[in-house]
């Protein structure tokens, strides 16, 4: 350890009390600089990203643009596919699985391109060689205004930094400031292991430019180019060497700019000096107070949106990073709702209209070779993403990954005919910023030809919130491509002639005495996906007045796809065949996609299945990577156990200390999910997770508290969202609801179902519910009869006595019912 680090130690230990002071209700926080990459704080709009480490002395800003992979566009089909289709799934039906492997593998999985890396622009550093003695010391996340914010003092000067990305600016705010006059001295410089030059082009602005690389044969065509702006109040700026320093200023003003040459996904044309330029040059004209009104208002309008409460408690005094690894022990009701509310803030953070969607790890990413390539694994992991996006409020986030399953559908064409002589367009496991629609990596992971089809549900899940036909109509056509593939690929298996989907897998689990091999015919989330795919694209028409004459074919297939399985040990069986093991911990709970996020299984119309899925979660246990840690608290909280939901939310807020690979899940220090390494999906499935308890939507009415903790006797939240248009605000206390407000966008019926009596304020009624919601963004799912085995052990599922009523609303009118004395 450096002297300089000894006397920053030191000041930590003598200004201790001062900690205690800090923080607040949405605000991470720390009483030392990052270290880890997994200690920096995130701050991004969408395009930029910034991990920011805090240091006094060495300030780090490790970056990231959104579009910036490696690679060029480029697809990855295997034009063997015809050659071996038949041969595998006559295997597989034979049950010579391992077979049926090495053909897939060889006919079927890319020969050579497994996907592009999601890659590291750079770092932008300050050096600052004045100082010592540090104290005070203090770094925040401040997810209310989304300000990375760090001060201390050195030699009795305070010193403060401030950091954001700005939306409607697009660059990057550093703000430097002092209590003392003349006090900022510093030298500024990128550094990047991609770039082509770095140089200051004049003593206030420094310039980097770099290339992507190259994977997997394909050429990396990615141009970046990346300005600093350095503005500064008093001192003067000169450069040196590469960089450029600052010395005597009294306030410093920084904007970074970052552009690519990404025009789409299939066309790199796009000047991306000019780019960066158009960015930096309009707000270099505009002053801290303006850029930070601009940003706050475009931040602000998406995260005041929703707010949540569950109290507060001795232990939110400490930094983040102590209450996380004290929580399972403590009692700290406040970091639940800083952690559901940090999920939101990641979403807006990464996810802006017109973008990328948010990839395996959001928008933050510091490596060249990141784990997964850090693309979009969209056999659960991308959908994770964007679950809080709808229910949560932020529907305009959603709109990277609509626009991202558009552009599928039209690369995923080419793959469905050139893989499988099919109409319509299809997906496998992983795409990434070149809309790749192949099977990468090799069949035990990549033979799942659904990715379409779960993608596909994320389109149908938004007009269901919205109600916005125009929108419906915009989405039918990628609905019915979807479909057209599967109406040819699906093929009728010998022993109980159902419609399968074949080569598959469940992803990404072995069976146990499987020869090894994955692949397999009529797994249950396919039939599940195929299911919902098909019944809501049904909808879908319905609703548009079109394709009638699609409807018959499509009732059809519907009609010949297998029901849903109970095995001999009372589970939920995630293949056609009962091969389960009650002693499989796999992360994935594929099967179990019938639960949540779709509305298949639930313990009112289904209890079977819901007995089923609860015993494959009691197999497979809580404890996991993290984001399937985040997926089982939904899944809990749809059994209506939210005890269960809560338990995994202890386990999820395990502290990670050390970055890297491991085998347990948990959360870093600086609240990203540890899987680990880092992906963000665990992030967003426990804010999900964490709405699903509060409020559900899915099976026929408004389901208030439905999975509400014991642990949780008092608290609100507001600004939920539900199917058809409803705004819902939930006040309770002692476990029971206090007070409900709900607004209605789209007027219509509104069902709702409570854990006490309520009564309606104002000359109004409520009705006992009775028969089908005759709201139509409530229909339930008619699901056939499963099939049990007579070993099966079964247990009954017990519902409380609540309360469901009915009243009729207008479209934006506010209605209040309070608890019934």
């Amino acid at each position: 350890m450096n002297l300089k680090h000894c006397i920053f130690t030191l000041g930590l230990f003598i200004s201790g009390s001062f900690f205690a002071q800090k923080g607040g209700k949405n605000k991470l926080w720390y009483d030392r600089p990052a270290v880890q990459w997994v200690e920096a704080l995130p701050v991004g709009n969408g395009r930029l990203a910034a991990m920011v480490y805090g240091d006094p002395f060495r300030e780090k800003l490790q970056l990231n643009e959104s579009s910036f992979w490696s690679g060029s566009p480029s697809r990855n089909d295997n034009p063997d596919g015809p050659k071996v289709l038949d041969s595998i799934r006559y295997y597989l039906f034979n049950r010579n699985y391992k077979r049926a492997q090495v053909l897939a593998d060889k006919g079927l999985t890319a020969k050579t391109l497994h996907g592009s890396a999601y890659q590291n622009v750079g770092d932008f550093t300050l050096d600052f060689t004045h100082l010592s003695n540090i104290k005070n010391y203090y770094r925040e996340l401040d997810i209310e205004k989304a300000v990375a914010t760090t001060t201390f003092t050195s030699n009795g000067i305070t010193f403060r930094r401030e950091v954001f990305a700005s939306v409607p600016d697009n660059v990057m705010v550093i703000r430097l400031s002092s209590d003392r006059k003349k006090a900022l001295s510093f030298t500024a410089n990128f550094s990047s292991e991609l770039k082509k030059n770095s140089k200051a082009v004049d003593s206030n602005t420094l310039q980097m430019d770099g290339l992507s690389s190259t994977l997997d044969g394909v050429q990396g065509q990615v141009k970046f180019s990346t300005l600093a702006k350095v503005i500064n109040k008093g001192g003067k700026t000169q450069i040196s060497e590469n960089g450029i320093s600052v010395s005597d200023a009294d306030e410093v003003l920084i904007l970074i700019s970052m552009a690519t040459n990404f025009t789409d996904y299939k066309t790199l044309n796009t000047d991306e000096v000019l780019k960066s330029r158009k960015f930096i040059e309009p707000a270099q004209n505009k002053s801290f107070k303006t850029l930070f009104k601009n940003h706050l208002a475009a931040y602000r309008k998406y995260f005041k949106k929703v707010d949540f409460n569950l109290g507060t408690s001795e232990a939110a005094k400490n930094p983040t990073d102590v209450r996380v690894k004290n929580f399972a022990t403590g009692y700290d009701p406040e970091l639940i709702s800083l952690y559901y509310q940090f999920g939101r803030y990641l979403l807006i953070s990464s996810s802006q209209p017109g973008g990328q969607p948010a990839n395996l790890q959001g928008i933050w990413n510091n490596s060249n070779k990141p784990a997964w390539d850090s693309k979009y694994t969209i056999n659960i992991n991308t959908e994770m993403n964007y679950w809080p996006a709808e229910k949560t409020g932020l529907q305009e986030m959603h709109e990277p990954l609509i626009q991202m399953v558009k552009d599928l559908s039209e690369s995923g064409k080419e793959t469905a005919r050139t893989m499988y002589n099919s109409r319509g367009w299809v997906a496998h496991h992983n795409t990434d910023l070149w809309r790749i629609t192949g099977v990468v990596d090799f069949a035990n992971a990549g033979m799942w030809p659904m990715g379409s089809a779960w993608l596909s549900q994320h389109l149908w899940d938004k007009y269901l919130y919205s109600g916005d036909l125009n929108y419906l109509r915009s989405v039918y056509p990628v609905l019915k491509s979807a479909v057209q593939f599967y109406e040819d690929f699906l093929i009728e298996e010998p022993t109980h002639h159902w419609l399968v989907v074949s080569p598959s897998m469940s992803p990404e689990n072995i069976p146990q005495g499987h020869q090894g091999s994955a692949l397999a015919a009529g797994n249950t989330m396919d039939n599940q996906l195929i299911f919902d795919l098909f019944t809501k694209t049904r909808k879908a028409a319905q609703l548009l007045n079109t394709d009638a004459d699609q409807i018959p074919v499509w009732n059809s297939i519907i009609s010949k796809l297998p029901p849903m399985q109970i095995g001999r040990y009372g589970q939920l069986q995630e293949w056609m065949g009962d091969w389960d093991n009650p002693k499989d911990n796999h992360r994935h709970v594929s099967h179990l996609y019938g639960l949540f996020p779709s509305n298949q299984i639930n313990p009112f119309t289904t209890p079977e299945l819901a007995d089923a899925a609860r015993t494959v979660l009691i197999h497979r246990g809580d404890v996991s990577t993290g984001w399937s840690m985040g997926w089982k608290v939904n899944l809990w909280a749809k059994l209506l156990d939210g005890n269960h939901a809560n338990k995994l939310i202890k386990d999820q807020l395990t502290l990670v200390e050390k970055d890297g690979w491991g085998s347990k899940g948990g959360t870093y220090p600086n609240l990203f999910d540890a899987h680990p390494p880092f992906q963000i999906d665990g992030n967003f499935g426990c804010t999900s997770g964490i709405t699903e308890m509060l409020l559900q939507t899915q099976n026929g009415f408004i389901d208030i508290l439905p999975a509400l903790p014991d642990e949780w006797k008092n608290g609100n939240i507001s600004g939920l969202k539900t199917y058809g248009g409803f705004e819902v605000d939930i006040i309770w206390k002692n476990n029971k609801v206090k007070e409900i407000i709900i607004k209605s966008i789209l007027g219509g019926n509104c069902r709702l179902r409570t854990p006490n009596e309520m009564q309606i304020t104002g000359n109004k009624i409520l009705k006992i519910a009775e028969d089908k919601n005759p709201n139509p963004f409530f229909e339930t799912p008619e699901m056939k009869t499963p099939l049990i085995s007579k070993e099966a052990k079964r247990n009954p599922v017990e519902i409380k006595n609540e309360f469901t009523y009915d009243f009729p609303t207008e479209a934006g009118k506010t209605y209040t019912l309070k608890m019934k004395n």
